[in-house]
């Protein structure tokens, strides 16, 4: 089975903190999400994952260099969600393709979906569920029928994940910006066919804000969604310390906290907060609700 990554964007939501870091390479739980992603692709038995990039790029090539069945792709101009996968088409293998944003944390199952599809025999299927904040895809039954904002019993969401037949990248225009929607939405005019799988059932969060971010680690920490099995030991406490964090006396925590290598000095008190390699906390500093970051 093959998938591929999107992981080429500028996460702008996310300024000023992914001038450090591009969005897929934010830690969740102290590891990168980008390579949890293709650990779980993996264990799921996807054996060739191809991950574009664009922005800060470098990070991302250094992040996968040597992982054996991961192919980097390069992107000199920003090519959209349709333009980069229309550039992958070289490399993709004439099976089905998955495509996995690369900013969710979920618990669809890849395989279902995968198989889901081959089932279908259409085109392209489509990961769907009901989550308000993003309702905007007209579904009917197993059926995808149109793309707008709306609200309504039958608005969806989409999740991100979906899985097609790489002839459909075909339609779209080499080497230029270009939006994977417009391409499905081309493909409904047609009168062809888009499946939707119904995963109401999974955990799913979006990175999209700093808001989203903290709230993400607090629901993991306080074991409110499911953990990825492809995590590192995890405390049940609702604190995670990195075994290389130094931390000075008299420093509280409260609620939840997430530290990687990171230096807290004395009398340092964190309640709901992100602290990233490399970052240092003064000596008594309070902070609540934060992501500590290095400097630049």
């Amino acid at each position: 089975m093959q998938a591929m990554i999107l992981a080429a964007g500028f996460g702008t939501r996310l300024l000023p903190f992914t001038k450090l870091r591009p969005k897929p390479l934010f830690p969740i739980l102290n590891e990168p999400l980008l390579l949890l992603t293709i650990r779980r692709l993996q264990a799921a038995g996807f054996d060739h994952i191809i991950v574009n990039c664009h922005y800060l790029k470098d990070q991302i090539v250094s992040a996968l260099s040597g992982i054996s069945g991961v192919l980097v792709q390069e992107e000199e101009t920003v090519l959209g969600t349709g333009g980069g996968l229309r550039m992958a088409l070289s490399n993709v293998r004439d099976e089905p393709l998955l495509v996995s944003n690369g900013d969710i944390y979920h618990t669809v199952d890849y395989q279902k979906l995968y198989a889901t599809h081959r089932d279908n025999n259409g085109s392209v299927t489509m990961a769907m569920h009901d989550y308000p904040r993003f309702n905007k895809v007209t579904v009917l039954g197993d059926q995808v029928t149109g793309f707008g904002d709306g609200q309504g019993e039958n608005f969806l969401a989409f999740t991100g994940l979906h899985v097609l037949e790489p002839e459909v990248l075909e339609q779209i225009p080499l080497g230029q910006n270009y939006s994977i929607i417009d391409c499905y939405r081309g493909l409904l005019s047609e009168g062809k066919t888009i499946s939707a799988l119904r995963v109401d059932g999974c955990s799913w969060a979006d990175m999209g804000t700093v808001g989203d971010y903290l709230a993400l680690h607090g629901r993991l920490l306080k074991r409110e969604i499911p953990l990825w099995p492809e995590f590192s030991n995890v405390p049940e406490t609702g604190f995670l310390v990195h075994d290389d964090a130094f931390t000075g006396a008299g420093g509280t925590m409260r609620e939840w906290v997430c530290v990687g290598r990171a230096q807290l000095e004395e009398n340092v008190s964190l309640q709901r907060c992100i602290v990233w390699d490399g970052a240092r906390v003064v000596e008594g500093a309070v902070y609540c609700d934060s992501l500590l970051v290095p400097e630049e």
